[in-house]
């Protein structure tokens, strides 16, 4: 009996060491809002124009739910999971166009020392370590995106089958690169990726750089290619980058920075984007420039305002027949006020007005796109966003 007692206790106190060593995290965001977009394209006769709706997938932060764990391997070594769904509470659709883990979902392995290496679909290098020093990062939510989202830096597309490796924080630096295999027989660089990123924050100075690269971008499928990497296959473009979704390759190269100084806070961004190969151009290179700029202030502990300018250029390609198209400018301002209820909850409202101008990538005049909110059927777009979100 004896004998039997003490094996029990040590198998308890065994589990119990077991357990410590590994854990398990539910989290979550709920960011639902009340959204108007005063000028929407219309997409069947009489469809466009006004539209109120409920919105829970362009918040400051998507809705979703996840897990992530760790298990201490020992010698500081570890594992590491992670598993992520968008959710659209209005409808309660899974996001990311249907896939059951759209937004995020990897494992791997890590050391403390020498940093971690993830295998699954993840946010790429321009999100994880430029995205936080753009206006979409420090400041608000869809209405506070680059036209159409041309560049990513709202994660609006995630990369699948990635290899990434993550440095650990050295001193305020982290770096980090990715591959996304493309899985094509005979040729290793069609469909796939990479990209590279760092950031450095020190004191009142965060500063990012990026640069991403995807070979093939529209796949032929639903969830391949970067562009269509969404379950419904769906490519997150509107009329100022339509016509160039039969590009062979795409980039982009970002970098911004913020900087604190009590309770503000200032920072800049600028991106360069290209489709490059264009068949249906004759293989030609289309061009996008950002830049951004923009300044939070924290009146209270609880309570903040923001505001930021974005301009966005796209360059002429000339057509088969000598056309020039793609000459587009675009002008965004947009303005934010929070309240914070508690830690972990807040409301806020958000406005943003665009203006576009020139000729779009379809050859028709440019129209206003915030965001991913869809083209607008003019030069002319504003959209308003009334939330409540909160976070476990």
């Amino acid at each position: 009996m004896k004998k039997a007692v003490l094996l029990a206790t040590s198998l308890c106190a065994f589990a119990s060491i077991a357990h410590a060593q590994s854990s398990v995290v539910l989290y979550g965001v709920i960011d639902e809002g009340v959204t108007f977009n005063n000028n929407v394209a219309a997409t069947t006769p009489g469809s466009g124009g006004r539209k109120f709706y409920l919105d829970s997938l362009n918040g400051i932060y998507g809705s979703r739910w996840g897990l992530k764990g760790t298990e201490d391997l020992g010698g500081g070594m570890h594992a590491l999971f992670t598993l992520e769904s968008g959710i659209n509470l209005n409808s309660g659709a899974l996001g990311q166009g249907g896939l059951e883990f759209g937004r995020q979902a990897f494992v791997g392995i890590g050391s403390s020392r020498y940093g971690d290496v993830t295998l699954g679909r993840q946010y790429d290098s321009v999100v994880l370590y430029v995205q936080p020093v753009t206006i979409q990062g420090y400041l608000g939510s869809q209405i506070f995106q680059h036209p159409g989202d041309f560049d990513n830096t709202a994660n609006s597309l995630r990369t699948n089958n990635v290899i990434r490796y993550a440095s650990p924080n050295i001193k305020g630096l982290t770096f980090g690169a990715e591959w996304s295999v493309g899985g094509v027989p005979g040729n290793v660089t069609a469909g796939g990726g990479y990209s590279m990123g760092a950031a450095y924050a020190n004191g009142p100075v965060t500063l990012g750089a990026g640069f991403m690269y995807f070979k093939n971008p529209t796949g032929t499928s639903p969830s391949t290619g970067f562009f269509t990497g969404n379950g419904s296959g769906t490519q997150l473009i509107g009329a100022l980058n339509k016509g160039y979704a039969s590009a062979s390759s795409y980039q982009v190269a970002i970098g911004g920075a913020t900087y604190s100084f009590g309770p503000v806070v200032t920072g800049v961004s600028y991106s360069n984007v290209q489709y490059g190969g264009i068949s249906a151009l004759e293989g030609a290179t289309a061009r996008f420039s950002n830049v951004d700029v923009g300044v939070k202030w924290s009146l209270t502990p609880t309570f903040l305002v923001g505001a930021a300018y974005d301009y966005a250029k796209g360059s002429s390609v000339t057509t088969a027949d000598g056309a020039s198209i793609g000459n587009q400018h675009f002008n965004q301002v947009s303005l934010i006020a929070d309240y914070f209820l508690s830690k972990r909850t807040d409301v806020y409202v958000e406005g943003a007005f665009q203006k576009a101008s020139g000729v779009s990538s379809t050859g028709a005049a440019a129209v206003a796109d915030i965001g991913n909110a869809g083209d607008s059927s003019g030069s002319t777009q504003t959209l308003v966003r009334l939330a409540l979100r909160h976070k476990f």
